[in-house]
């Protein structure tokens, strides 16, 4: 099984579906090893706090720990990222993940410069490697990214746009 390091981000994206069928972080847990460090998880549980679709989504991904790998990493204080992503990327390359995967748009190139031999995917990445491994239609995928587009203001992101135009291809 491969492993996938997840940023918190990512993970309450695919914590949101959760109601889903399919539920894309069942599959997420099904297809790949998900290691997270310990910031993600503090991360996630600073935001289970919260009564709205955000926290819901955390609270729906804490409810699955026992699924998940956790690991500690030494953060470097001069990283420019938050610690959550910090950790996450320096796990990823820590443990030569195959994926990373991460749903900060605004900060892809940075976070790709910094991943060594593991491949960065986003939510919308993610469900099109379930549609084309036939663990979900392009229906399904196309739906799932609505609603999780809705819950985190994703409409007018050109990586979701762009995924949406692919599903509508398939």
């Amino acid at each position: 099984m491969s492993r996938l390091v997840a940023d918190t981000s990512a993970l309450v994206g695919l914590g949101i579906a959760t109601e889903s069928v399919p539920d894309p972080l069942s599959l997420c847990l099904e297809v790949y090893d998900v290691v997270l460090p310990e910031e993600v998880l503090e991360e996630l549980r600073e935001i289970a706090s919260y009564d709205d679709d955000h926290g819901r989504a955390a609270t729906a991904v804490l409810d699955r720990t026992d699924e998940l790998t956790l690991r500690s990493v030494n953060l470097d204080a001069a990283f420019p990222l938050d610690d959550g992503e910090n950790a996450a990327v320096t796990l990823a390359s820590e443990i030569d993940a195959a994926l990373f995967l991460c749903d900060e748009f605004n900060r892809l190139g940075l976070i790709h410069a910094l991943l060594r031999d593991t491949r960065l995917v986003t939510t919308p990445t993610l469900l099109s490697v379930f549609v084309r491994t036939d663990r979900m239609t392009a229906d399904e995928a196309h739906a799932l990214l609505h609603d999780i587009s809705g819950a985190r203001s994703w409409e007018t992101n050109s990586y979701v746009r762009r995924a949406r135009s692919l599903f509508d291809e398939q």
